[in-house]
């Protein structure tokens, strides 16, 4: 397992979407959200046409992620790319029940699927 120090239980997610997505840099939307289980970033995933959970990981060094998708508590770790359980981390542990998945409301292209990684 990832050593405990990768994970802050207490850290806030530092929005209800991609932080890079919704300032704009790229495209502007997402399909699924990941958390950083380290500073609470929200990142898009790499489906996603930006990537930028994956580029936060890289950045910062913050290898561990968690899905900010409802009903989904599983961690993934870039380093060793395997999946893992952890512990609870603050609230809230997804995004807004009524945003769309992919996301966010307005800004998703008709022709979405074809931009999928």
């Amino acid at each position: 397992m990832t050593e405990v120090t990768t994970i802050d239980p207490s850290a806030t997610p530092s929005g209800t979407g991609c932080a890079e997505c919704t300032a704009g840099n790229g495209p502007g939307w997402w399909f699924h959200l990941r958390r950083c289980a380290r500073c609470g970033h929200i990142g898009c995933c790499d489906s996603s046409p930006s990537q930028h959970a994956s580029a936060h990981a890289a950045t910062t060094g913050h290898p561990l992620i968690r899905s900010f998708e409802p009903g989904e508590t599983w961690f993934w770790d870039y380093q060793t790319e395997q999946f893992y359980d952890g512990p609870p981390l603050a609230p809230p542990e997804h995004h807004p029940l009524g945003q769309p998945t992919p996301g966010p409301a307005g800004r998703v292209p008709a022709d979405w699927q074809d931009h999928l990684r």
